[in-house]
């Protein structure tokens, strides 16, 4: 009885510890490999379908408590659309990334990118090793990369600069990965696709000149739509506050990589919060999203209509 008594008790503390401990990301893969013809490669893809989903659903990156419902959703979908030969393969890393609104069952998104500077080696079978005070692999460091992104944001939309840490961390990252083959640096260096990459977006996440950027991502989630269920009037105040808040951002670097990142996420979102706002409301939000996202005029134009 004792030994059984002991056996329970062990299970308990093993059951509770992984309960408490448990992973952050609750994550969707997916591998398209249809560009690519013969069985050998479906075979490949497959393998790697199942190795990224054991990694970005399992490796813990962060220390912090995390239960099964809180747990950050997200997809991660890799289009492999050339075999460059011995194990190299370009393509393109699709991510999206939500969190929940509070009372509203609505999931508000925070990524919803396009990586398309995407080359990494992969053989069947390798290990999915990650340190984050070294380089193993570009493909397990732009996997942890984007995981310590989306943990990031979800951070800053719930505290106040709440992401800083996994920001640094995401910069250790790519620190590490100048040490990637010629071949596989794409993405990682300055100056890669005209300043579009995941170098210049941590760093830019990081300068003082992007506060605003992280600031707002708190008051329009945690202000604004937070409080939507219950006071959509003052839920959109917030909102608008917290896209007015982008003026400076985007008066020092106009059509920064960082705005288009949110606004790519974040526009069909704002149309539908002010479809139902006042005829004041809508002019003010108008006149405010001209200035720091122009490229979408066409998307916010469906705000006034019918």
């Amino acid at each position: 009885m004792k030994r059984i008594f002991s056996y329970l008790l062990i299970l308990y503390f093993v059951v509770a510890f992984n309960t408490s401990y448990a992973q952050e990301l609750n994550c969707q893969v997916l591998v398209d490999a249809s560009q690519l013809s013969g069985a050998a490669n479906q075979a490949i893809f497959a393998a790697l379908k199942g190795q990224v989903n054991e990694f970005i659903n399992n490796y813990r990156f962060t220390n912090d408590k995390f239960e099964q419902n809180e747990k950050i959703d997200c997809q991660v979908n890799i289009v492999v659309s050339q075999d460059l030969g011995s194990g190299l393969y370009q393509g393109t890393l699709e991510l999206d990334s939500e969190r929940p609104i509070f009372q509203a069952g609505y999931r508000s998104p925070l990524l919803d990118f396009d990586d398309k500077s995407f080359t990494f080696t992969y053989i069947q079978g390798q290990p999915f090793d990650f340190n984050l005070q070294g380089f193993s692999s570009t493909l397990t460091s732009v996997l942890a990369y984007y995981a310590y992104v989306m943990l990031a944001l979800d951070y800053d939309s719930y505290s106040l600069l709440g992401g800083t840490d996994l920001w640094k961390k995401a910069q250790i990252v790519v620190q590490n990965a100048q040490s990637a083959s010629p071949a596989e640096l794409i993405g990682w260096q300055s100056s890669d696709n005209s300043f579009r990459n995941r170098y210049v977006y941590i760093d830019n996440m990081l300068s003082p000149m992007f506060q605003p950027l992280r600031e707002s991502m708190y008051t329009y989630h945690r202000k604004g739509m937070d409080i939507m269920y219950d006071k959509p009037e003052d839920g959109r105040t917030a909102i608008m506050q917290a896209l007015d808040n982008l003026n400076e951002v985007a008066k020092n670097r106009p059509g920064s990589y960082n705005m288009q990142i949110f606004f790519e996420a974040k526009n069909r979102e704002i149309v539908n919060i002010f479809k139902n706002a006042t005829p004041e409301e809508k002019t003010k939000v108008l006149g405010i999203l001209a200035g720091i996202d122009a490229a979408n005029t066409t998307i916010y134009s469906q705000i006034t209509s019918q």
